[in-house]
Order: structure tokens, then C-alpha cells, then sequence
């Protein structure tokens, strides 16, 4: 029997019971228009992170504190660790050891709220120096002027701050020369930057700057570091500065077991390699996960198939009588459930792609982010595959059973 005759009758029997036919793939239109989610959505964040973390800068080098964390359990430890401190800054800046540096500053990080007048917001509060995130990221007051490296020298109580911060503290006013309060401490704004939003690890918009030395006795009373940042000459050099700053701080801190640092640096290519290796992970996980509802589904069809086949009993004695071998009903019965599994696969993958656009602007809208649509080719072709597959691997029994039966016996089935 031609294929082309099988795939008629098949879809004549399919189309007579198209509420059950309909019923069956479910399960696969389900787990095929999930895995197109999971693929879409998950590019598009893979896309939004590593392009935020584009501005990380591809010649920065970050030093932290602590052992690096290797879980969530260890985060407590890197934050609160002590081993950064300013006789290691200032080996830090020494040509002799760390010859590729072309800039630094060290960053502190403080927990607090901004007031002024009767108005309170919790920015991102940095103590840092102005002139190195100018450098390094290339961001200008669009009000006032940076405070200077002579006052973070002098512990100045001066401030930089962004755009949000300035609607929500001050309105429509002018903020520069007023003095906003942090922890009981006035710091007269002299800056105010330009909206820019998301860069890299923090929000230009919810930023407020403050000179490091000052944050440190001031605010905190410590004497240690958040992190240090560098900026090496080139990104060619950033892997040798890496090298000699870790063999400087080793040399400072008196270790000589690397399994022993109490600190660790971070570069661009590090955190972009490590983000697109979870990101990745997580996708396949996930889309794993979603695949057991295509083992479900592909029950479904084979319970559906052998109850079809039992209903058509008189009908396969019957086609065995006029001349059908074994062979054209076992194909017949497996094609009906490809068929099955590839029209539910087929709609799996055009509600997935709808579903996966609406959600990336509906996402996009939601968080106020450049989510991007991505069309998933790996998901699109895991659907076609594992659909058909399905149909086949669950479709094989059914059809065996069916060109198993005797034609005799068939015929006097009631």
C-alpha cells in the first residue's frame, strides 16, 4: 500500500473522532510549547545580562575580599571579610608589582537611606572615587562637578547623585549646594549625573558618590575595603595584571597556598563566562524538566491508539481479508500517531513563538529592560524531533498489536 493511500486512511480515521484526537495531544502541544518558552525566554535574559554585564568593561579587574564565594552560604563571609586595606592599595599602585595598571580606586559599600527636608530614599550609596568611575565608564555630571581626589584626601562631605535620586529628594529644584543626610551626616551635593540607567553592576539613576575615605570614618568607622577596582592599560593585559596583582596581595598577606587566598579578583570575561555557563545550565534543566509532560503526552497516545485499536478490530480483519499484511496495518496505526504527535507538535511550536514575543514585551514593559525576542532554532528543532519521536516510540506498540491480529478472529470481534 502506498504511503500516500496510508496517510489518507490514517487521517480519515484520526478526523473521525476529532474530539479525541484533539484530547490526545494535549499533553504534546503542552510540553512542546513550554520547551519553545523556556528557550526563547531564556535567551532573551541571556541576552539582557550579558549585555549588561557589558558594561562591565573589558579592562577592569575587580578585587574582593574573602575567599571566593563557591554557593550562597559563602556570600556572608566575602561581604564582611576585612582583608582589603589601604597598605594593600597602595602596593597595589606600585609600578614595580603591578606594572599593567592604569588606574585604581578602592570601593566601599553602604547600607543606608538618603534624606532631605521631609523626603527619604534608599539609593545604591557608594564610597568611591568620582574620578575613576569617569574614566572607567565614561559618565559626566549633567549638573555641577565631581568632587576631587584632593578631597577624598581630605574626607570632604560632598556628594554625587543620580537622576532618580534627585526627583525624589528634590523635585523639579535645584539640589547642588544642599545638603542631603546620611546616617545623622550632612553631605552637600555637588554633582548630578545624567539619566543613563543599568550599567553593569549598578544603577547610574540610583546612585549616590561619596568620597571613600569619608564613607570609611564617617559613616562605617572601618578601616577595610569592599573591593578594589582596577583598570589595566588594554584588555590584552587584563589576564597579566590579574597574575601579578594575586602574587602581590599573597605576597602582602603572607600566603603561599593559593588554596588559602583571602581574596579573589573578577574580570569581564570571568563573570561573562560564568553567567552564560548558568544561564545555559538552568535552560537545560528546566527544559528537561518540561520534557516529562512529553512523556505523559506520549502515554496518552499510545492508551488512546490501543483503545482505537481495539474499537477497530472488525476493521483490520476486514483489510487483512482484502490482501493488508501485517506490514501496511503496522504502518497505518504508527503513522496515525506521528501524526497525532506532529500536529501537536506543530501547534506547540506556533503557540510557543506567540507566546514567547507576547511575554518578551509584556516582560520588557514589565521591568522597564530592553528584553529582546529571541527565536529559539534549538527549541524549534527539539520540538519537531521529540514529537515525532514521541509518536514513534509510543505508537510502536499500538501498531504491533493492531498487524498482529488474526484476520478470522478480527472479523468475529462484536
Amino acid at each position: 500500500m502506498k504511503l500516500i493511500r496510508l496517510a489518507k486512511t490514517a487521517t480519515s480515521a484520526l478526523y473521525a473522532n476529532k474530539s479525541r484526537s484533539g484530547l490526545t495531544i494535549l499533553g504534546i502541544v503542552i510540553g512542546i510549547t513550554s520547551i519553545i518558552l523556556i528557550f526563547s525566554l531564556g535567551a532573551g535574559a541571556q541576552q539582557l545580562i550579558l549585555s549588561q554585564l557589558g558594561g562591565f568593561g573589558a579592562n577592569l579587574v575587580v578585587i574582593r575580599p574573602g575567599k571566593e564565594p563557591k554557593g550562597p552560604s559563602d556570600l556572608p563571609q566575602s561581604l564582611f571579610s576585612d582583608s582589603l586595606k589601604e597598605r594593600d592599595y597602595a602596593a597595589l599602585k606600585q609600578k614595580t608589582n603591578v606594572p599593567d595598571l592604569a588606574d585604581s580606586a578602592p570601593a566601599i559599600i553602604v547600607a543606608a537611606s538618603v534624606s532631605y527636608g521631609g523626603e527619604t530614599y534608599r539609593p545604591t550609596i557608594f564610597g568611591w572615587s568620582a574620578e575613576f568611575m569617569a574614566s572607567m565608564f565614561d559618565i559626566y555630571p549633567a549638573e555641577g562637578e565631581y568632587f576631587t581626589e584632593g578631597d577624598i584626601r581630605n574626607k570632604a562631605s560632598v556628594a554625587v547623585i543620580g537622576n532618580k535620586v534627585k526627583h525624589q529628594l528634590f523635585g523639579e529644584a535645584n539640589a547642588l549646594g544642599k545638603n542631603i543626610k546620611i546616617k545623622g551626616h550632612n553631605f552637600r551635593v555637588v554633582a548630578v549625573l545624567p539619566q543613563k540607567g543599568q550599567l553593569s553592576f549598578f544603577n547610574v539613576d540610583e546612585v549616590v558618590l561619596l568620597p571613600y575615605t569619608t564613607a570609611q570614618t564617617y559613616l562605617l568607622g572601618t578601616d577595610y575595603y569592599t573591593e578594589i577596582m582596577a583598570k589595566a592599560s588594554s584588555a590584552d593585559a587584563v589576564p597579566r595584571m590579574a597574575e601579578d596583582i594575586k602574587a602581590t596581595l599573597r605576597e602582602m598577606h603572607g600566603i603561599t597556598d593559593p588554596s588559602k587566598d583571602d581574596f579573589y579578583v573578577v574580570t569581564a570575561e570571568g563573570v561573562l563566562a560564568q553567567v552564560s555557563t548558568i544561564l545555559s545550565t538552568l535552560t537545560a534543566f528546566l527544559a528537561s524538566v518540561v520534557a516529562i509532560s512529553l512523556v505523559v503526552g506520549g502515554i496518552g497516545v499510545m492508551n488512546i491508539m490501543l483503545v482505537s485499536v481495539t474499537e477497530r478490530t472488525r476493521e483490520i480483519g476486514l483489510r487483512k481479508a482484502v490482501g493488508a499484511t501485517d506490514g501496511d496495518i503496522l504502518r497505518q496505526f504508527l503513522l496515525e500517531a506521528v501524526i497525532l504527535t506532529g500536529l501537536g507538535g506543530l501547534i506547540g511550536i506556533i503557540l510557543g513563538l506567540v507566546l514567547s514575543y507576547l511575554a518578551s514585551i509584556a516582560i520588557g514593559q514589565a521591568l522597564g529592560v530592553a528584553w529582546g525576542f529571541s527565536f529559539p532554532f534549538i527549541g524549534l528543532i527539539l520540538g519537531v524531533g521529540v514529537s515525532a519521536g514521541v509518536g514513534l516510540l509510543f505508537g510502536i506498540y499500538p501498531a504491533r498489536k493492531a498487524a498482529r491480529q488474526d484476520p478470522i478472529e478480527a472479523l468475529r470481534y462484536e
